[in-house]
């Protein structure tokens, strides 16, 4: 089935989920693993920007069109499904993660080189503050409860402090997330799995990561939820990455900066 523009959906079965992805483009492949609160229609501009590698974006567990499943709030399970998608959809591909997206990326390629053949993540932290942990167990506790009204606008709360144009539509990007959370089950299991960071870090993990898989770090010069702090960590961890930073964006920088972001993955990724 196609959404145009030679972007082209469909599902798979991995694990015990039916994961529902788009497809674009021509070359080798890429996948992309989108931030909490969104789905894979937050790649489009990327997908329809890369035209020199196949891209694929799914929706993570729980979130947009993919079923929920046997969800365990961990960080191990989403990467193990990131990882089953490479196993029985791309093969070795090239991993690209927005913030939580990021997180499952840089998960995947210390757990499984064999698969991740070059990660790059976008706003992306190895561990969480305390600061961070509050505000992910106020959203859980949000989102368990029923008030439909009180969850959109804090998603459009958070929306606003993660942009830094001021030309962007907070009410549509909210609608958006708003859709992609849908009964708010996958939010609250991705939530808890990013709060868990808290207590048990990811940045030990990354020092598996060897030379052999490049990994960039994409960073906004306004991003207030994971700072140039948050990138120093993981350069610091990974002698061997390199960083790049798209300018005038916030955290929601390809939404912020749509064209600059895009063309950065460009120079990461069609090489």
């Amino acid at each position: 089935m196609s959404s145009g523009g030679g972007i082209t959906e469909h599902k798979v079965t991995l694990n015990d989920i039916e994961v529902h992805y788009t497809r674009a483009g021509d070359g080798p492949p890429v996948v992309l693993v989108h931030g909490l609160a969104q789905d894979g229609r937050s790649w489009e501009p990327v997908q329809r920007g890369l035209t020199k590698v196949t891209t694929y974006a799914y929706d993570l567990r729980g979130h947009g069109r993919t079923t929920v499943g046997d969800a365990q709030g961990t960080l191990a399970q989403l990467r193990d499904d990131f990882l089953a998608f490479l196993e029985q959809v791309t093969g070795p591909a090239v991993g690209v993660g927005f913030s939580l997206g990021g997180t499952v990326v840089l998960s995947a390629a210390a757990a499984r080189p064999d698969l991740v053949r070059h990660a790059v993540v976008m706003g992306t932290s190895s561990v969480v503050g305390r600061a961070a942990a509050g505000f992910y167990a106020e959203r859980i506790e949000l989102f368990r409860g029923g008030d439909k009204a009180a969850q959109a606008a804090a998603l459009r709360s958070d929306t606003a402090a993660a942009l830094h144009n001021t030309a962007v539509d907070v009410d549509a990007v909210t609608r958006e997330r708003v859709e992609a959370v849908g009964d708010g089950a996958g939010y609250i299991n991705a939530a808890t799995a990013m709060a868990s960071l808290s207590g048990n870090p990811l940045t030990p993990e990354l020092e598996a990561i060897t030379p052999q898989t490049p990994v960039t770090v994409i960073g906004a010069e306004h991003d207030t939820f994971c700072p140039r702090k948050a990138a120093d960590i993981i350069l610091g961890a990974i002698e061997h990455a390199e960083y790049r930073e798209v300018a005038e964006a916030g955290h929601l920088m390809l939404i912020d900066q749509p064209e600059r972001t895009v063309d950065v993955l460009r120079q990461c990724v069609e090489k």
